[in-house]
């Protein structure tokens, strides 16, 4: 049997997870004893989502998907692929994905293709990259595919702590779609940089090197932005590409305040391939300094900012409500960001319009993508309800998230372990760890629907 080629291959919908509980920044700001603001003006971040010993990569992935299935009623035996994009390892060797095929065995479906694709916060991208291809190609067999990004993001205590987060996402992805990937539409930016990574197997913390890391993601938006918007001239035949052609943009967030500086680059960039338009009149003065010269130039980025205020209030200020209320989510932060888009902005307005995400990975890897909104958004952003979902949940003192930190890091890769955490304040339908047994082997159980 044969099918039809698939047309406007997207996100048909999509729904997100996060925990419960959370830490306020400004109260993190004085137990840390750091100056007022640090965090919360000069992160640009409100609330920290955190999770216990009672989740992990797996209950956390477990949890978006069967909750999307159970609210969107999509039966398993519809779906055909499934990848997961994710650096939050707890197995060298067993992916996450084969977890999530526990969710299937009811439905008898066991022909699922798709694995975890892993490369730092980039990994979601790449999984939503190989579902869309697959649904668009001769190999599709007219079922649906998955797309699962999700993190835990927890720091050693320090300076890094605050960019914390955790947030799973569930995409749906095939035809028709209200969201349809423009397929030439990309460009993508590779290279090898020690600016974040997890060598240390025994420990879930990252190495960082913050100041670099920095860099590498302004580098990485300059290059995947050059790329993209050369396809845009070239294959979309628009002349003299620019910001003035993305209608809304949204970006991988470790936290918002590094969003507003990606913005402002992206309008650094228009400057360089077009310094006379009269949009630039007013930064004049950094139109001979060299490409190298400008990284790390406050002056510049100040300069760039101030330039569009108003075009970032109206383009990506947005997509923010979730990174700036959970935090980092790592692989998921990107779809956290388009989730907060379509929640915060009515259908009427994103029809018909192009929607452009840069997602970006340390180490490094990095693509600027845009979807065309072709069909109604509200069903999605009705699912999501993320505004009251934000709401409704449990401030936590810091003490007592630092406790939690302390356990997490006790407990992580525990063998024969009894979780210590409570289940009471968990959500309904949320899956927790019961136990590890003395092979390593995991078993969960679900907190019942109401």
């Amino acid at each position: 049997m044969t099918y039809p080629r698939a047309e406007n291959v997207g996100i048909v919908a999509l729904d997100v997870y996060f925990p419960r509980r959370y830490v306020d920044q400004a109260e993190l700001e004085q137990h840390d004893g750091v100056s007022a603001g640090k965090y919360t003006i000069g992160l640009g971040q409100s609330k920290m989502a955190f999770c216990d010993d009672r989740e992990d990569i797996s209950s956390v992935c477990m949890t978006a998907v069967q909750g999307f299935m159970e609210k969107y009623a999509v039966s398993y035996a519809d779906i055909g692929r499934l990848e997961v994009g994710t650096e939050t390892v707890i197995d060298k060797s067993k992916s996450t994905k084969s977890v999530l095929m526990k969710l299937f065995e009811e439905s008898g479906n066991f022909n699922v293709e798709g694995i975890d694709t892993t490369n730092a916060c980039y990994g979601g991208t790449s999984a939503l990259f190989n579902a869309c291809q697959w649904v668009g190609s001769p190999a599709w067999d007219g079922r649906l595919a998955l797309v699962v990004a999700a993190d835990i993001a927890v720091y050693a205590r320090g300076p890094a702590r605050p960019s914390g987060g955790m947030g799973a996402v569930c995409i749906l992805v095939g035809p028709d779609a209200p969201l349809a990937l423009e397929f030439p539409l990309r460009g993508t930016f590779m290279e090898h940089i020690y600016d974040f990574y997890k060598p240390d197997m025994a420990s879930e913390f990252p190495t960082v090197d913050g100041p670099l890391s920095v860099t590498s993601y302004v580098r990485a938006v300059d290059h995947s932005y050059a790329a993209y918007l050369d396809r845009l001239e070239k294959v979309a035949g628009v002349e003299n590409p620019s910001l003035s052609d993305l209608d809304y943009l949204v970006f991988h967030s470790p936290y918002t305040k590094q969003v507003v500086k990606g913005f402002a680059r992206m309008a650094y960039n228009d400057f360089t391939r077009n310094p006379d338009a009269p949009v630039f009149g007013d930064v004049q003065q950094f139109r001979d300094m060299s490409r190298e010269e400008s990284y790390g130039n406050k002056v510049l980025e100040k300069a760039f900012i101030t330039l569009t205020k108003a075009a970032f209030a109206a383009k990506t200020a947005p997509s923010l409500l979730a990174a700036r209320n959970i935090g980092n989510m790592y692989t998921a932060s990107v779809f956290f960001g388009l989730a907060s888009l379509l929640a915060e902005v009515p259908h009427a307005q994103l029809d018909g319009k192009r929607i452009a995400l840069f997602s970006y990975g340390s180490g490094c890897a990095a693509s600027t993508y845009s979807f065309r909104v072709r069909g109604d958004t509200s069903k999605i952003a009705a699912a999501l309800d993320l505004a009251a979902r934000l709401d409704n949940r449990i401030k936590v003192s810091p003490a007592d998230f630092e406790n939690v930190m302390l356990l997490r890091e006790k407990t992580h890769n525990a063998q024969e372990y009894e979780p210590t955490g409570s289940t009471a304040e968990l959500l309904p339908g949320t899956f927790y760890l019961q136990k590890v047994d003395s092979m390593w082997r995991r078993a969960y159980g679900r907190i019942p629907q109401n």
